[in-house]
C-alpha cells in the first residue's frame, strides 16, 4: 500500500481468540521442527500478540507463550525483539507481495481485470483478516520512529505504486479516458482509499465490514472508470 511503510499456538490469547491453525509440522515439539518452521511459528505468535496487546506492550515471554516454547528456543531463533519484530514485518510484507501479484497474474490480459485484481486483492479473505490487519496497524504506528521499517517495505511499496500507475494508465489508453494525466492522480486516489480502508479494519471492533470497503473500492474505481466500474464491481 503505496507511500506507507507501517502498517497492522496452543492455548486461547488473552482476549479469548484462538490461535491461527497451523499444520502439524508447525505444533510439534522442539526437536521436531526444521529451522525454517519454527521462526514461521514465532513470526505468526508475533503477529497474535501484536494484534492482543500491541506492538508497545509486546514482550518476548509473550510470543514464547503464545508459541507454547521456552524463550530459550525464541532467543535461539532471533536475537532480539527487534530482530524478531522486523522479520515478522519482512513476513507480512512478503504476504502482502504474493497476495495481489498472485491475483493479477490470474486476472489475464484485460486492463480493466487486472486494475481491479490488483486493488482487490487488498480485501481478499486471506489477508484482509482482524489479526493480520491489526497488527499492520501496529507497525504502522511506530513507523515515524523507526526508519529502518521503512527500509523493510520501501521497496516493494515502490513497485506496488509503479504497477498501479501502469495500470492506471493502461486502463485510460484503452478505455478512451481522456483526461489531464489521470494515471498518477488515480493511482494514488485509489492507494490512499485502501490504505484507510485498512486503518479502519483494523481498528477493534472495525466500523465498517470487509465486504462494505470492497464496494468502497468499486465506487472509486467507478468514478474513475464509469465505462469499466459501477457500485456493484467490473461491468461485464
Amino acid at each position: 500500500m503505496a507511500n506507507i511503510a507501517r502498517t497492522m499456538c496452543a492455548a486461547a490469547n488473552p482476549d479469548g481468540r484462538t490461535k491461527q491453525q497451523l499444520p502439524d509440522s508447525v505444533r510439534q515439539g522442539p526437536r521436531k521442527a526444521s529451522r525454517d518452521v519454527r521462526r514461521r511459528q514465532l513470526i505468526e505468535a508475533t503477529i497474535d500478540v501484536l494484534a492482543a496487546r500491541g506492538y508497545a506492550s509486546l514482550t518476548i515471554g509473550d510470543v514464547a507463550r503464545q508459541a507454547g516454547l521456552s524463550m530459550g528456543i525464541v532467543n535461539f531463533h532471533f536475537s532480539s525483539k527487534e530482530t524478531l519484530l522486523a522479520e515478522t514485518l519482512r513476513y507480512l510484507a512478503g504476504q502482502y507481495l504474493d497476495n495481489w501479484t498472485s491475483a493479477v497474474a490470474e486476472a489475464g490480459e484485460d486492463p480493466a481485470a487486472r486494475l481491479y485484481a490488483m486493488t482487490a486483492a487488498d480485501f481478499a479473505p486471506s489477508i484482509c483478516e482482524p489479526r493480520t490487519l491489526q497488527a499492520w496497524v501496529s507497525f504502522w504506528a511506530e513507523a515515524q520512529s523507526r526508519p529502518a521499517y521503512d527500509a523493510l517495505y520501501g521497496e516493494q511499496e515502490a513497485e506496488y505504486v509503479a504497477r498501479l500507475e501502469a495500470m492506471c494508465a493502461d486502463l485510460c489508453e484503452h478505455g478512451g479516458y481522456d483526461r489531464p494525466a489521470p494515471s498518477r492522480v488515480d493511482a494514488r486516489v485509489i492507494n490512499a482509499l485502501t490504505d484507510g480502508l485498512w486503518i479502519a479494519l483494523g481498528h477493534t471492533p472495525p466500523p465498517i465490514t470487509r465486504e462494505q470497503a470492497l464496494r468502497a473500492l468499486h465506487v472509486c474505481l467507478a468514478s474513475f472508470y464509469p465505462k469499466h466500474f459501477d457500485a456493484d464491481g467490473p461491468i461485464n
